[in-house]
């Protein structure tokens, strides 16, 4: 086997291994929410992003807005973290259905708010949270300011824009069988919300035109 097929086998590995640390992580930020979702759930929340930034786990909302950069990762390695974030949340919601608490139902509770509100006011909402996201993890990951991570959190949460990693997790929380009657639904919905979290996390690149932030 060629040195460069194992060296990008091993760089995929790396990356995976990274961002479902990273899934993990917002997951059980996702559970403490879902557990009391009210201010006390909204601060617990802030675990998940505080943890992927202290450890440098890959999130995609930490890692989009700052691809192609100096300082990010290349644009192609995008997909790959945006799948290890899945397979990590997928992990944390398989675990919420040994708990007591209906989880599931507030979880579809959520779900169910997002379909209704249709994926292009969501995907427009989540802009909101790419750009809260791309601002708080700079603040916190380069110039070791962590104030914006907690209280950019609660205001993401507070004001309904969607996050794709959270939702990730309540939405594959969601009991099976509301997925098979809603399948396309959800999949047109979630890839709106990824697309505006994309360019909330690159908005500040745009409106500059500059490739860096």
């Amino acid at each position: 086997m060629p040195n460069s097929l194992i060296q990008d086998m091993k760089d995929f590995i790396a990356t995976l291994r990274s961002s479902i640390m990273a899934g993990i992580c917002i997951g059980i930020a996702g559970f403490g929410y879902l557990m009391s979702k009210d201010i006390i759930g909204i601060v617990l929340f802030t675990f998940g992003l505080l943890a992927v930034v202290h450890y440098g786990f890959k999130l995609f909302t930490g890692t989009v807005g700052f691809c192609g950069g100096s300082k990010g990762l290349p644009v192609s390695e995008i997909p790959k973290v945006l799948l290890g974030n899945i397979i990590g949340t997928l992990l944390v919601a398989l675990l919420s259905y040994n708990s007591a608490a209906d989880l599931q139902g507030v979880a579809q509770g959520i779900l169910e708010s997002r379909l209704a509100n249709g994926p292009l006011r969501c995907g427009l909402l989540a802009i909101g949270c790419g750009f809260i996201m791309t601002v708080s993890v700079k603040f916190a990951k380069y110039e070791n300011k962590w104030y914006p991570l907690l209280y950019g959190v609660p205001i993401f949460i507070v004001c309904g824009f969607p996050h794709c990693i959270a939702d990730a997790f309540y939405y594959l929380a969601v009991p099976v069988d509301f997925w098979a009657v809603h399948l396309i639904d959800i999949l047109i919905l979630y890839i709106a919300i990824v697309l505006g979290n994309t360019v909330g996390c690159n908005l500040v690149r745009i409106i500059k035109w500059d490739k860096e932030i």
